[in-house]
């Protein structure tokens, strides 16, 4: 009874999951493993296949803003879906319960690392964060001369494609933080060249779920129907929220769901 509102679900995820820049698994995987009790490693590689759709969809809407960095998203991809591929590897290897304590763990980092970043720049910027945001904007060809930038941002990308394997959230939630912080990216380009990468990144670590018997074609399905329409509301939206409301979402979306998480475990609340 409960699958009718998996492409509700997947509405609501890909609205966020699009408005931000990550992939959605951050939401998809409490969803399956809280609500649908399935283990942890199937609700990852359910969660990676539905993300491809959903990137997918975003990277579309994306493109017909022009917003995507394509030359710095593929150069990061050389990195990301080795990462992908490992960190799905890895996943297959571990205890259930350990890969939830593993996903909610590293949700609070991300959490608190984009709060930490959004109040310092609020402390040096003294002019509207709009405004001060488009003076540090780089473009795509200027982030590709920048030799050490590019270094730097592919190395760190390995991490979030790593991450996207083992966790099934896309990658967004380190790749969005790496093109701000490490390459100076605006924020609104940040998102959007997130969810392009995102499509090559997810694809290399599905493989390896579906292999293994933890992917549930149904449950990805009904989320990617629902997260394809989701995506482009999203898309919308973004283009009429500040970079500096995105990292606030951004924050308190991962807070929120790492908690879910660390709860479903007894790691945190009601030990």
């Amino acid at each position: 009874m409960w699958e009718v509102l998996l492409p509700i679900f997947g509405l609501l995820v890909g609205i966020a999951a699009s408005l931000v820049g990550i992939g959605g698994g951050a939401f998809i995987v409490p969803i399956l493993t809280i609500i649908y009790a399935l283990e942890t490693p199937a609700a990852i590689g359910t969660s990676l296949t539905a993300i491809i759709f959903t990137a997918v969809a975003s990277t579309i809407s994306y493109a017909r803003k022009r917003r995507i960095y394509y030359k710095t998203g593929l150069i990061l991809v050389v990195t990301t879906a080795p990462g992908a591929f490992l960190g799905a590897m890895i996943a297959k290897r571990l205890a259930p319960n350990l890969l939830g304590f593993i996903f909610g763990f590293f949700l609070i980092l991300v959490a608190f690392r984009t709060v930490s970043d959004m109040n310092r720049r609020n402390r040096k910027n003294l002019g509207d964060q709009r405004n001060s945001e488009q003076l540090r904007a780089v473009s795509d060809d200027e982030i590709l001369k920048a030799r050490r930038t590019i270094a730097v941002g592919t190395g760190l990308s390995f991490f979030g494609g790593l991450a996207s394997g083992l966790l099934g959230i896309g990658g967004g939630v380190l790749i969005v933080p790496i093109m701000t912080l490490a390459m100076n990216m605006p924020i609104h380009a940040a998102t959007a060249t997130s969810m392009f990468t995102m499509i090559f990144t997810s694809m290399a670590g599905v493989p390896e779920y579906y292999v293994a018997g933890l992917v549930n074609p149904e449950f990805a399905a009904l989320l990617a129907l629902g997260s394809i329409f989701g995506a482009q509301v999203g898309v919308y939206a973004s283009s009429r929220v500040s970079g500096r409301n995105l990292r606030r979402s951004f924050a308190v979306i991962v807070l929120v769901v790492s908690i879910l998480m660390l709860n479903k475990y007894k790691l945190v609340l009601g030990f």
